[in-house]
């Protein structure tokens, strides 16, 4: 059995609302809202849920790109929140993300060689020869060619940006990479050697995943197993095929039906979700999923479901199946 590599407990990022003159706090917006899971050494946990659902402000709560309001963040057995800045630097090395905009995420003003160097040089790499060799050594691993280096990043196609963001999250060899949905923003011809391209990395770096994405098919294509989030809050979990071919959430059952399927033949029942997503300045009370929620029963609308433990190494929050 694997050994778990991060584990997070109850996590809580709220934003503060502020009006008035005088800009005082009247709320707050829940956009994480008391998540917790784990992930073992070389997986891939694949977070999915629509726009909105918490899952982007997850990983960046897990890295502290955006500082949690409560929780814990246990990566090889320190709690990450409980970090100095000193000390968080020397763990950062060990956790690296991959941006969803490939094209805001490369500083324009720099060469590809001085985006991939200054990772090196910020975690004391002095040696120029070293990171220069490194440099080219990054490029080839992602598909490109060391000549590369000179050019900038409005040179490069869309894929050929998110290589090179790639190659920068490899840079300091990390344990834990946060793909922050890395393939949303290309075309699907590109997706699939983007993903085939990280799945071969992470065989070969030894690399466990955080991939975030809003197309299922995207996450079964690469996870381990699938994390469903609704409203900043886990709602089903587990191993990928499980989830797939028997989803236990009705938030799960209608975001898989949405998914099409390469069969002209096969029939699929659409579930449509009636209403929209309810803010996260003001959630609903009970089950945050009750408003649109074919199933809901009164429980529903005044008790929050359990994280409840299934067979097989699933969990799922549910009155359904309590």
């Amino acid at each position: 059995m694997a050994d778990t590599l991060l584990e997070v407990r109850d996590l809580k990022t709220y934003y503060p609302i502020r009006s008035g003159l005088l800009q005082r706090v009247t709320g707050y917006v829940r956009a994480v809202d008391g998540v917790s899971f784990s992930i073992e050494d070389g997986e891939t946990l694949g977070l999915v849920g629509e726009s909105g659902s918490g899952k982007s402000t997850t990983g960046r709560s897990i890295l502290r790109l955006t500082e949690p309001t409560s929780g814990e963040v246990w990566f090889e057995g320190r709690n990450l929140l409980t970090l100095g800045d000193r000390q968080m630097r020397e763990v950062r090395r060990h956790l690296q993300i991959i941006f969803q905009d490939p094209y805001a995420s490369l500083d324009p003003r720099m060469t590809v060689g001085q985006i991939l160097e200054e990772p090196l040089l910020v975690h004391g790499v002095t040696d120029r020869g070293e990171r220069r060799r490194r440099v080219q050594e990054l490029l080839e691993v992602v598909g490109l060619s060391a000549y590369h280096m000179h050019r900038y990043a409005h040179e490069f196609s869309g894929g050929q940006r998110q290589r090179i963001g790639i190659a920068r999250a490899l840079a300091l060899r990390p344990k834990l990479v946060v793909a922050d949905e890395p393939v949303s923003a290309l075309d699907v011809s590109i997706q699939s050697q983007v993903l085939n391209l990280m799945q071969d990395l992470q065989e070969q770096f030894q690399l466990t995943y955080l991939f975030i994405a809003h197309d299922l098919s995207v996450v079964r294509h690469i996870s381990t197993r699938i994390g469903v989030m609704y409203l900043g809050r886990l709602v089903e979990l587990g191993p990928a095929d499980a989830v797939y071919d028997e989803p236990l959430h009705p938030y799960t059952q209608a975001l898989l039906s949405a998914v099409p399927i390469p069969d002209p033949d096969a029939k699929r029942e659409r579930i449509i979700l009636q209403g929209d997503v309810p803010s996260a300045s003001n959630p609903p009370t009970g089950c945050a999923f009750h408003p649109r929620c074919p199933f809901a029963m009164d429980i529903c609308r005044t008790e929050r479901p359990a994280w409840k433990a299934m067979d097989g190494g699933r969990f799922v929050a549910c009155h359904l199946h309590t």
